[in-house]
Parts: C-alpha cells; structure tokens; sequence
C-alpha cells in the first residue's frame, strides 16, 4: 500500500464505511485496564493519537485524567461524539496529528497509543517521534502498546520493531522505563504485542549529544 495513500483521511473512513477495523478491540485494551487498575499512574493531561472509537480515552477519562482524543477519520470522531461520557468527557480533536494545532504542544503529562504506529507510512516514524516529543512536557511519558511485532508484507499493519521504536525516542531525549510481553493481550495477539513506557527528559539533549 502505497505510503501517500494510507496518510489520507479518505483511506481511513473508506475502512470505517466497508467495516474493515480490524485494529478495533470493541472495548477497553486489556492491558491498559490493567494499568489503570493497578494505579500505574497518576491522573495528568493524556493525549491518545489515532483513538478510533475512543475506547481507551473513555478509560482513562473515567479515572479521573483529563483526555485528549485525537483521529482525523470522520466515522471516529463521529462514534467519539456519539460515545462521549458528559460525566467523565473526552476533548475530541479531528485532525491528522502531523499537523496538530501548535497550541498543544508541551500540553500533556502522557501520549497514549496502540495500532496507531503500525498504521502510518513507516518512513514517518522519525517524524512520529517528533510529534511525541512535541506534545509532551519535560518529564511526561510515551505509553505504547507496540503491535504487530516482527515483519510483514505489506501494510498497514505495518511490522514493528520495538528496539526500533526506542531508539527513534531514545534520540529525542527519552529513556526507557519500562518494556514487557503483557500476559493480558487479547486473543490472536498474545506475544505479538510489546508494553513499552519512556520518559521524557527534563532536559532536551544538546545539539550534538
């Protein structure tokens, strides 16, 4: 699939219209709920890019952080309206987060994101990086569930490589917290998924560094 294509938002709602979402859990990512329900972190500003469906914003939104929804897709941000909680609301944002307004940059203690970096044109991937370092303030922390693992032909999916991952965070002053095969992911997914936290230095490195 070529890579200008997938980065329109016409190729995105054309698999929303012909029911092809195959990324969509239905529900809450198991393994997320398992952060929240362990009190892996504390409630802060979340930005979740590329949320679909919303699922996992509601989760956190429902925990008491405030939420960031972002998906330029019309369908989903059509079902986050639909789905949005007014006890526990989620601030939707239609757009591609390539050119996110700067307004939210250095907003948010935490970037949340599953199947959304698998999906982008992989050499974007440095410039997904940037967008990550961009949102987050000094101290703020990368949440990924890295999927599907390993190679494959064609995509999207796109394989992932999540040693890959961290070096492109790595080299925009990231370091890495915490990496695990979660025992919790969903069926047909087990082992092929990798948790993976990174935190945002206080300090940007210095040219050269």
């Amino acid at each position: 699939m070529g890579g200008s294509q997938i980065s329109t938002q016409e190729f995105w709602q054309s698999l929303y219209d012909k029911g092809r979402t195959g990324w969509d859990l239905g529900g809450p990512t198991p393994v997320f709920q398992r952060l929240v329900d362990e009190g892996w972190f504390a409630p802060g500003p979340m930005i979740v890019i590329g949320a679909g469906r919303g699922y996992d914003a509601r989760l956190f939104a429902r925990h008491g952080f405030p939420v960031t929804a972002v998906d330029f897709a019309p369908a989903a941000i059509g079902e986050l309206h639909a789905r949005n909680d007014a006890g526990a609301p989620v601030a939707i944002v239609e757009s591609d987060i390539f050119t996110l307004n700067p307004t939210l940059s250095g907003a948010f203690d935490f970037v949340l994101e599953y199947t959304f970096y698998c999906a982008i044109d992989p050499q974007r991937r440095d410039q997904y990086a940037a967008v990550v370092q961009q949102l987050l303030r000094p101290g703020g922390r990368f949440i990924g569930l890295a999927f599907p693992l390993g190679e494959l032909e064609g995509g999207p999916p796109y394989g992932v490589d999540p040693d890959e991952l961290i070096a492109l965070l790595a080299a925009r002053g990231f370091q890495l917290k915490h990496r695990e095969i979660p025992s919790d992911s969903v069926p047909g997914r087990f082992g092929r998924e990798e948790l993976l936290v990174l935190q945002k230095q206080e300090a940007a490195p210095s040219a050269g560094s």
